[in-house]
């Protein structure tokens, strides 16, 4: 005990951080109770019962067997179970069974070596119950007659150290002793020569005693029996055979062949072999041939089991003579044991935040086998991020090398593989699955970096427009996200009130209806955060684009639509096709398409006198100012916009054909009454048929049309020529229909050789100037509401030209 005390001072002197230098020793009789005290484990190793707690003491043997039982709340260290030591050691001079006190937090072994001491528990055995020996008569006294030993199991003073013959006789002592050659022999001696004729046979036992305290003894019966003279026994060519054989050798191999020699002639010269087994053994694994002296195996042998095996061979004559050899059989070992793996301790999972150098799993290697075939190598497939490190002798430490990501790699199946030197070598491997839980170490993700959404204007409230969307590589309650609107927007982006999104799938909802005329785009920013501690988040912006709906018609600036009474432009009759007489200017509030206009002239006096410009919108002459023509004009141009549906507005202009300007009164014309309206009502019915039978006759007979149309033209008083019809054709067709809301009256003088066309009410209603009517299309036929232009307006004279004086005498609506 001093002495454990001195070396664990000279430990501590050097800082050995791992193990001690020299172990520390007990010894403990066999068959000690369970419980019974070893030593006081914990004071030898200088460790106090605290530090045995904290640091996980515990008890590791190489063999996986725990002989002891370690008491970490007294330091003890005590019996477990029942100590055999001839189970445990065999017949080895002494017992000594080692194992390792492990200490964690940090890493530390302490050697302990406990020698289990013998005690007389084992009484001597021979091999065999009953001998008979065969003698002839006249043996010379001094034969010697050989005994197979008894065997004890036990050691030193407690194993066999005299024999003696119970009862004793006159004929027989015995002789035991140990050879040179260090092999112990017992022989029958005869002291008296025999007489078969005054008995044939006789009795007696041989006692073995061993020196035990109290000693042990055992017995052997041996049955003496007298036969007529046969002077020789066998003899064994060598005292003792040595075989060595494989342990893999199958059932039925020869292990060697023992022979003996008699030279007797007849029956006293035929030997029979014998096999004794050996003390001990249960069941033999050798068997020999009676007559050639083979020894062979009856099951496989087990180097890891018995090393040697120790037989005895016995051969007698026919005379009953014999002669005993020792046979030794060496079982050379194999590579027939694979490396074992034991683990010790095991962490898993581990957090993805680890720090390299941490201690996953300690672990030890063994072999069954001897030499080459029991020494192991470990080694790790995957070194990438963990590795083996040797702890102490046979035991390794798996340890994180590189720093883990569990969005990279969430498990490791990592393959340690234990190989011995054996030829083939073998292998174990052992399977670690290392599960790296998650650490709330990223951000919501998301999938653009920025998002455009649309949505048109005068939309619903609540409206969904699009959806945001961020993803988290953590797991769990690290990756479960949450959509919110950030409330820190700077003051370049104001917080818009008008959208919302869903905190659950990051749907985004405009809450109330916009109005592209008063805003046009908008930006927020939207958060994602997860729900890990502390939570992570991030950001991204979405900028809201209101598209624009044809929801305004356009405004007319110019000519203003609302004083009364309108101004007139004044056109000098002198004019030529292509004179700008005004220019209507609107304007629409939407954009794009919507906000493109186009000008249209809807309707006028004389509709083939005017043109309106498409895009530009200014009223032009088409050509030249005729005498016939009215002194006042009036026009209502269509300004459209290019929405679908379209939407549109009217402008009026009145122009005045004058010519000379100085002093200018405009007259008020006077309407028609009602019945000559209707006169020209039916007038204009009676030349709308005639010109379709015209059309119709025309197309019938081309030539003839042209022959008649002719002869008509110079008979009849009606005054219009083609090209006038053609033109006013044309400009209803440039204004995309032709009006079918009109009635026409023309009026057939035979004096003037002046005809009159005038336009009359129309049929529907007429609409306000600045009434916006809703088109169809573009490409569909659209009606336009008429105004009305009064007969009165035109003069009945001279309708193309006026003096000055005329001019002042005319008055105007």
């Amino acid at each position: 005990m001093a002495l454990a005390r001195q070396v664990l001072c000279v430990c501590a002197l050097l800082g050995l951080p791992l193990a001690r230098a020299e172990p520390i020793r007990y010894s403990v009789a066999e068959e000690a109770e369970s419980g019974s005290l070893v030593g006081e484990l914990a004071e030898d190793a200088g460790l106090t019962p605290a530090q045995l707690s904290a640091r996980r003491a515990r008890l590791v043997s190489e063999d996986g067997r725990q002989h002891f039982r370690f008491e970490p709340a007294s330091g003890r260290l005590v019996v477990a179970g029942r100590l055999d030591r001839e189970q445990l050691c065999a017949q080895s001079d002494t017992c000594m069974l080692p194992f390792e006190l492990l200490l964690s937090n940090p890493l530390q072994f302490f050697r302990v070596e406990v020698e289990l001491e013998d005690i007389n528990d084992h009484s001597p055995i021979f091999p065999e119950e009953r001998v008979t020996f065969k003698i002839v008569e006249r043996s010379d006294p001094g034969s010697r007659f050989p005994l197979e030993v008894a065997r004890d199991l036990d050691i030193g003073r407690n194993t066999v150290q005299e024999y003696s013959i119970s009862p004793e006789n006159e004929y027989f002592s015995v002789s035991y002793g140990t050879h040179i050659t260090g092999k112990k022999y017992l022989e029958l001696v005869l002291e008296k020569p025999l007489d078969r004729e005054e008995q044939e046979e006789m009795g007696f036992s041989v006692i073995a005693m061993d020196g035990g305290s109290p000693p042990r003894s055992g017995k052997t019966q041996v049955k003496i029996v007298i036969l007529d003279v046969n002077d020789n026994a066998p003899i064994f060519t060598q005292e003792v055979y040595i075989g060595k054989i494989l342990e893999n050798m199958p059932e039925g191999s020869v292990v060697l062949t023992v022979l003996a020699t008699d030279p007797d002639a007849g029956v006293n010269g035929d030997i029979s072999y014998q096999l004794s087994q050996a003390v001990g053994q249960s069941e033999s694994a050798f068997v020999i041939e009676p007559v050639t002296g083979e020894i062979k195996l009856t099951k496989p042998l087990d180097f890891e089991a018995t090393q040697t095996h120790e037989l005895s061979v016995k051969a007698t004559d026919g005379g009953g003579l014999s002669a005993i050899c020792k046979v030794l059989v060496e079982v050379v070992d194999v590579n027939d044991n694979a490396p074992e793996l034991v683990v010790s301790s095991f962490s898993s999972p581990l957090p993805e935040n680890t720090a390299p150098g941490t201690v996953v799993a300690l672990f030890t290697v063994r072999d069954r086998d001897s030499g080459a075939n029991g020494k192991i190598s470990c080694a790790l497939q995957d070194q990438l991020f963990f590795s083996l490190r040797p702890a102490y002798k046979n035991y390794y430490e798996l340890v994180t090398v590189s720093a883990l990501d569990r969005e990279e790699t969430p498990q490791y199946i990592l393959s340690v593989t234990a190989a011995d030197a054996g030829s083939p070598p073998l292998t174990t491997t052992h399977t670690f699955t290392v599960d790296i839980s998650d650490v709330n170490d990223n951000a919501p993700v998301f999938n653009q970096t920025s998002y455009t959404m649309y949505v048109r204007e005068n939309n619903v409230p609540t409206v969904f427009v699009g959806a945001v969307s961020a993803a988290d590589a953590d797991v769990g309650l690290n990756a479960k996200v949450t959509y919110s609107l950030a409330a820190e927007q700077g003051p370049e982006r104001p917080w818009c009130s008008c959208m919302s999104v869903n905190s659950e799938n990051g749907h985004v909802f405009v809450l109330r209806p916009l109005d592209y005329e008063h805003l046009r785009q908008t930006e927020v920013t939207v958060s994602a955060s997860d729900a890990g501690s502390p939570p992570l988040r991030a950001n991204v912006t979405v900028r809201l684009v209101v598209l624009d709906e044809n929801d305004n018609a356009p405004l007319v600036l110019y000519p203003a639509q609302e004083s009364s009474p309108a101004s007139s432009e004044l056109v000098p009759v002198s004019a030529e096709a292509g004179y700008l007489i005004s220019k209507v200017v609107a304007v629409d509030a939407d954009s794009g398409q919507n906000s493109w206009l186009s000008y249209h002239l809807l309707r006028a006096s004389d509709p083939g006198l005017f043109s309106v410009g498409l895009q530009s919108g200014e009223v032009r002459l088409r050509r030249p100012v005729t005498e016939r023509d009215s002194v006042k004009q009036k026009l209502v141009v269509l300004v459209r916009d290019n929405g679908k549906p379209p939407l549109s507005a009217t402008a009026a202009l009145s122009a005045l054909l004058l010519k000379d300007f100085s002093d200018v009164r405009l007259p008020h014309s006077s309407p028609a009454s009602e019945d000559q309206a209707a006169s020209l009502t039916t007038y204009l019915i009676i030349a709308l048929v005639f010109v379709s039978l015209l059309f119709l006759i025309s197309t019938a007979v081309v030539v003839a049309r042209k022959v008649c149309g002719r002869k008509e033209l110079k008979a009849g008083p009606v005054l219009y020529a083609a090209d006038t019809l053609q033109s006013g054709l044309a400009d209803a067709a440039a204004a995309g229909s032709l009006p079918r809301a009109y009635c026409y009256e023309i009026s057939l003088t035979t004096g003037s050789g002046n005809s009159e066309f005038r336009f009359l009410k129309p049929i529907l209603p007429s609409l306000p100037p600045q009434h916006c009517a809703v088109g169809q299309g573009p490409d569909e036929e659209q009606d336009f509401p008429g105004v009305p232009v009064s007969s009165e307006d035109m003069a009945p004279d001279n309708a193309g030209t006026l003096s000055a004086g005329q001019f002042n005498a005319l008055s105007f609506n």
